[in-house]
Order: structure tokens, then C-alpha cells, then sequence
């Protein structure tokens, strides 16, 4: 809509003169070459967004499961210890598989969300865009 009206408000504010024809028509022609190429420009930018959309998808489900299966096969052993017998430290230590896994999950939430987001502005852009 907001485009139509301002390639109308274009046209509208060209008053040619009757004698040069051959300059405006010149002129004209290489405005709407202009918006042709800035079109194709929007257009290829939109498929290169949606690709990376897809390999960023594709990638995050290939890495949570590699996650998920990396965390099931390994054994119950905490990832680190700090040699103390009590304490915060010694709770850490028990619970380090659990917190890696849970800031993991958060991480992994992050990016889809993010990827979400980046969809919904693709979408917005190209609706604005028509």
C-alpha cells in the first residue's frame, strides 16, 4: 500500500514539460530501473535471510541432539570437582551435570526464540516492503 502511494506520489510530482518528452521519458526510465534493482536487492536479501533461518534451525536441532545423546551416554560423574567435603563448592561439583545441562537448554531457548524473532521481522518487513 505505502509503496503504491509513493511511486503515485512520484508520478505525480513530475510535471514534464511539453518540449522535452525524449528527457523525461529518459529520466522515467531510469527511475523505474532504480526500483526495479532496489526490488531484486529486498528480494535476494529476504532468501538469504531465509536461508540462514533454515541452516540455524538445522543446526540446533542437530546440536541438542548431539547434546541430548552426549549427556544420556556419558556417565554420572560430575564434570568437575574442587576437592571439598562441604559447602557450595562440593554441592557445585555434585550438580555441575545438571547446571551445564540447564544453561545449555537456556542457551538453546535463546536462539530459537532469537530465530523467531528474526522470522516475525522478515515477515514484517515484507509486508511493509509491498
Amino acid at each position: 500500500m505505502e509503496k503504491d502511494k509513493a511511486l503515485e506520489e512520484l508520478f505525480l510530482a513530475q510535471t514534464p514539460r511539453l518540449n522535452d518528452k525524449a528527457e523525461f521519458m529518459e529520466r522515467l526510465t531510469k527511475r523505474l530501473d532504480a526500483v526495479e534493482y532496489i526490488r531484486q536487492y529486498q528480494q535476494a536479501t529476504l532468501r538469504r535471510y531465509k536461508m540462514a533461518m533454515v541452516v540455524a534451525f538445522a543446526v540446533g536441532i542437530i546440536s541438542g541432539a548431539a547434546t541430548v545423546g552426549y549427556l544420556l551416554t556419558t556417565p554420572a560423574v560430575p564434570l568437575f570437582t574442587f576437592q571439598v567435603q562441604n559447602g557450595f563448592l562440593l554441592w557445585l561439583a555434585q550438580n555441575s551435570r545438571i547446571i551445564a545441562s540447564t544453561v545449555l537448554s537456556l542457551l538453546m531457548t535463546v536462539g530459537i526464540f532469537s530465530i523467531y524473532n528474526n522470522i516475525q521481522d522478515i515477515r514484517c518487513f515484507r509486508q511493509v516492503c509491498r
